[in-house]
């Protein structure tokens, strides 16, 4: 039977994997009472909202949309962005409401999707159940210290959404090394969620302005054994499955490296969509409970 926040004095978390070992210090048990509860939300510095957990049909739109989230006297902060992770609000990421404890019970309000009462259950040690009731949803949250948050791991787990906060990306670089290909013209690109766009508009183009020539799917893979490495296919009609090695250089900029014909590319993000400062996408971005399918390939870019 789940008990409600029978949580002592919790010390330790650990990094981000799929079992938990963690050293908990255990006084009695905390009697049920909003103090607990305020503790229990404290105890962690981020929790990590583990979106391929969640049971139910329902949605709690700014955990959909979170990454993290933080309980800090009061306030509650988020990293709804992957660009920035790590950086912006010093790793807790922006303010996104204010929130009050009630026995096992969680009331926040939130800038963007106003008021919500949550259950909270303790699972084990560092992992609590977030339930709306109205619904019967359930996001399981993991918890960490700040200093022990593998930021670069999440920041890679979740690429596609790298790719999805910006509303183009802009071709800033063609090595002059490399066969001539048809993508030697495409200048400008955009990720949706299953699709993306092109455009061989002149390189300096307003987004608003671009043309966009062509639509079509793209699918990120996972590399076994190589955590940091990713590859992209981009599926043209007109050229097949356009294939690349997918590298980020920096939260603004992406180098894709094409092995068919050896050319690397760089592109530069161009109007990034911070979620939550605006209305309009603080609303359309959702995570989604998503798994990259694995490729069996090794790097060919000689960096």
């Amino acid at each position: 039977m789940k008990a409600k926040l029978l949580f002592g004095l919790i010390l330790i978390g650990t990094l981000m994997t799929s079992c938990y070992t963690e050293t908990i210090i255990q006084d009695d048990f905390i009697e049920e009472s909003a103090f607990n509860t305020d503790q229990v939300l404290q105890s962690y510095d981020l929790w990590y909202v583990d979106i391929n957990a969640t049971r139910g049909n329902g949605e709690v739109p700014f955990l959909q949309r979170a990454f993290t989230v933080s309980f800090n006297n009061g306030t509650v902060y988020a990293n709804n962005n992957i660009v920035g992770i790590g950086k912006t609000g010093n790793g807790f990421g922006i303010d996104v409401g204010s929130y009050g404890t009630l026995r096992g019970t969680v009331e926040i309000n939130h800038d963007v999707d106003g008021l919500w009462l949550l259950d909270i259950f303790a699972v084990n040690g560092n992992t609590i159940e977030v339930r709306d009731p109205r619904s019967g949803t359930s996001y399981f949250l993991n918890g960490y210290q700040i200093g022990n948050f593998d930021y670069d791991t999440v920041f890679y787990d979740n690429i596609n959404f790298f790719l999805q906060e910006y509303d183009a990306w802009e071709k800033t670089f063609t090595s002059e090394e490399g066969a001539l290909n048809d993508f030697d013209d495409e200048n400008f690109l955009q990720f949706n969620v299953e699709t993306f766009r092109s455009s061989i508009d002149e390189v300096g183009t307003s987004i608003s302005n671009l043309q966009w020539d062509f639509v079509g799917n793209y699918q990120v893979y996972d590399i076994e054994n190589d955590e940091t490495l990713k590859t992209l296919t981009l599926a043209y009609d007109f050229m097949g499955n356009d294939y690349f090695e997918l590298y980020v250089i920096n939260d603004s900029t992406i180098e894709l490296y094409h092995p068919s014909s050896e050319t690397v590319y760089e592109f530069k993000g161009r109007g990034y969509q911070q979620y939550l400062k605006s209305g309009k996408s603080a609303v359309a971005k959702k995570r989604t409970k998503t798994s990259n399918p694995k490729m069996k390939v090794k790097r060919s870019r000689k960096r």
